[in-house]
């Protein structure tokens, strides 16, 4: 497994089969940079590409998830004033990468929201398939605190999250929510005491990884494409992937198992 400087990677719980991705600047409350920017989408790439791991975890070291781009490194803001249009290439090679390389995963990607998740960090959560926080997280977006932009993709994540105005109202006054209210708007799916938020991430993890992984990759692509489809395109789609699906063995293992009445022990294949 390739070391990394800004980012941890390895197994959940010594499960082969899950990936847990740590970002790992604590002391910056994993703000991010371009190094960690570019080792999460090559961790990302390495772990979509396995033929063991199912699952990917992202969470935070220390106490909080992530708290956006990093404003006081120095080398960013040269980066950014290098160049006449420099902001705007440093977002697309950091944020916005970060953004889409989460988005083309093909297998579940759980974010595991251990603290704050504000800015560019809640982005990235909302880029994840499923969000749990521990009840002690915070997220919102503190952009407009510094003038700055929901640039990371929050323009685009945060109205379809928890609709136009609770988003507006969000980012235009820089308002930042305890775990329950962020699971009232649309932010997070569930909430946890904080005593119990490993054993959920993990028992939540292990249930993506027990599901079939053809079917989870599907449904993916189906609904994340569903969203710019009319109804009778997402159903051509459907028909299309369902011709794939169900000829697998995997179909077969789950027909037998659920006869058999015993646990399905899917393969992807």
């Amino acid at each position: 497994m390739t070391d990394y400087h800004d980012i941890l990677v390895r197994p959940l719980a010594g499960d082969e089969r899950i990936t847990e991705i740590v970002l790992n600047r604590p002391d910056r409350k994993n703000a991010y940079t371009q190094r960690l920017c570019d080792e999460l989408c090559d961790a990302l790439r390495e772990f979509d590409r396995s033929a063991v791991t199912r699952v990917v975890v992202l969470t935070g070291a220390g106490d909080a998830f992530c708290s956006g781009g990093d404003v006081q490194s120095q080398e960013e803001i040269e980066r950014g004033e290098a160049h006449p249009f420099g902001h705007g290439l440093v977002m697309r090679d950091t944020g916005h990468a970060v953004v889409r390389s989460l988005l083309a995963v093909a297998k579940p990607v759980v974010a595991a929201i251990n603290g704050a998740a504000v800015a560019g960090g809640l982005t990235f959560a909302l880029a994840c398939d499923l969000r749990i926080a521990r009840r002690g997280a915070r997220l919102g977006d503190t952009s407009g605190r510094l003038g700055l932009l929901p640039d990371e993709g929050g323009a685009w994540f945060f109205p379809r999250a928890m609709g136009l105005e609770a988003a507006l109202r969000m980012s235009l006054l820089g308002e930042v929510y305890d775990a329950a209210d962020a699971q009232r708007l649309g932010l997070v799916g569930e909430v946890v005491p904080d005593e119990e938020f490993a054993e959920a991430v993990r028992s939540l993890a292990v249930r993506l990884a027990d599901a079939a992984p053809l079917s989870a990759s599907v449904v993916k692509r189906l609904m994340r494409g569903a969203a710019d489809m009319t109804l009778d395109q997402s159903l051509d789609a459907l028909g299309m992937a369902v011709d794939v699906v169900n000829r697998s063995e995997d179909v077969a293992e789950g027909v037998d198992a659920f006869l058999h009445r015993r646990p399905p022990s899917f393969q992807g294949r």
